[in-house]
């Protein structure tokens, strides 16, 4: 699977309907996220199951805004519809790989809690 635009209408349906949504948030002025890009779509192809969505935070600033981004790239990760992760910059392939492998070792018993407890 490639990578899908993520906009503020799409966005809760995506974390609601699938298992893991990794989010890249980017501009296309920003030398590190150009850097980022080939990562994550080579990650995306690597990982059908997973929804690779990339916001453009010049087009999506509301969006942005409320995410919280303040720097650009920005990673963010669901799982099960709960963020489980929160980053800004870049990731090299084999840390995108372990974040990844972590993100599919959470138990899913945590997040009913998490969930419960939000």
């Amino acid at each position: 699977m490639s990578t899908v635009e993520i906009t503020a209408d799409t966005l809760g349906v995506q974390i609601e309907q699938n298992d893991i949504v990794l989010l890249d948030f980017w501009a296309a002025w920003c030398g590190p996220c150009r850097m980022f890009a080939p990562v994550f779509e080579a990650a995306s192809e690597q990982h059908p199951d997973i929804v690779f969505g990339k916001v453009d935070t010049e087009t999506e600033q509301e969006l942005a805004a409320a995410a919280g981004i303040t720097s650009i790239p920005t990673l963010m990760a669901f799982r099960d519809g709960v963020l489980v992760f929160a980053q800004p910059g870049a990731l090299a392939a084999r840390d995108l790989e372990q974040l990844i492998g972590r993100i599919r070792a959470i138990d899913p018993a945590e997040l009913s809690a998490a969930k419960a407890r939000a």
